[in-house]
């Protein structure tokens, strides 16, 4: 004798009110934020590779190059130096978020974070919310290291934390940058050979070692008018005193609209590469 089994139905489950589901975004982000940093603690060879290399550009720019640059800046070339080595340190950190997003992909960490019940955005905005704190440390042991070698604040408290917030700004901006490339070129190795090449220009052909005007005439056309130059002429203004609205306004569009191009592109990357 059979025994009939009743129908499966389908039961429409309500989705959580919009409240409830950001609440819970929010706590998945924050879980993965506070993985990627206890990833980054437990590595101290990592934390002294990631502050070494703007600690070693401070002292040979200010010790071995600063002496054949002239500048007319207040402060001498150590104040014209530090705004430049905020600013690239900021964007060099990008690179281990490239790394971290295609090493993630290759050990399939991704996709089992894709398995568990949690928001699909928490695993971008957990690594760029940790990057921030570590672009934050880095920028601090930076301008500690600045001090200690004569660099100093002409302009107030204000502007001085205005400055490393618009360091921190630019660094999460090519955060957005680098997690697109990790995501699109997935490979370790090759993200390894290609995270810096497109970062190189921007920050060497810029006004952050050496004023443009010194470079060749052909070149100024592109150092005046990028990004990180235009940042690092407000950095100087909020250090140094000087003009602050065009500089202010033109940093804001261009780190818009990057980050407006790079995150969605990172999001399509991330869905289409899991």
């Amino acid at each position: 004798m059979t025994t009939a089994h009743p129908a499966l139905v389908a039961l429409d489950v309500p989705s959580p009110p919009v409240g409830r589901r950001l609440r819970l975004a929010a706590a998945d982000t924050a879980a993965l934020t506070h993985r990627e940093l206890l990833i980054w603690m437990r590595n101290p060879s990592f934390i002294f590779f990631t502050i070494i290399q703007p600690v070693m550009f401070v002292l040979l720019f200010r010790y071995v190059f600063g002496g054949a640059i002239p500048v007319k800046v207040l402060g001498g070339y150590v104040d014209f130096l530090m705004p430049g080595i905020i600013a690239q340190s900021a964007a060099f950190a990008s690179f281990g978020t490239a790394i971290a997003l295609a090493r993630q992909l290759q050990k399939g960490v991704i996709d089992r974070f894709r398995a568990m019940p949690m928001a699909r955005s928490a695993v971008l905005l957990g690594r760029l919310s940790a990057d921030v704190v570590r672009l934050v440390v880095t920028l601090l042991v930076i301008l500690g290291v600045g001090y200690a070698v004569g660099f100093r604040f002409h302009n107030g408290a204000l502007p001085a934390v205005l400055m490393l917030v618009l360091g921190v700004a630019l660094g999460l901006t090519i955060c957005t940058v680098s997690a697109y490339v990790g995501l699109a070129v997935k490979d370790e190795e090759s993200v390894s050979s290609f995270g810096l090449v497109w970062l190189f220009p921007l920050t060497f052909v810029s006004n952050a070692f050496v004023p443009v005007e010194k470079m060749p005439g052909w070149l100024q056309a592109f150092a005046k008018n990028q990004p990180v130059t235009i940042v690092i002429d407000e950095m100087r203004s909020l250090a140094l005193g000087g003009p602050l609205a065009l500089h202010a306004w033109q940093s804001a569009a261009w780190l818009a609209g990057i980050v407006a191009v790079f995150v969605p592109l990172a999001v399509r990357a991330y869905r289409r590469a899991t």
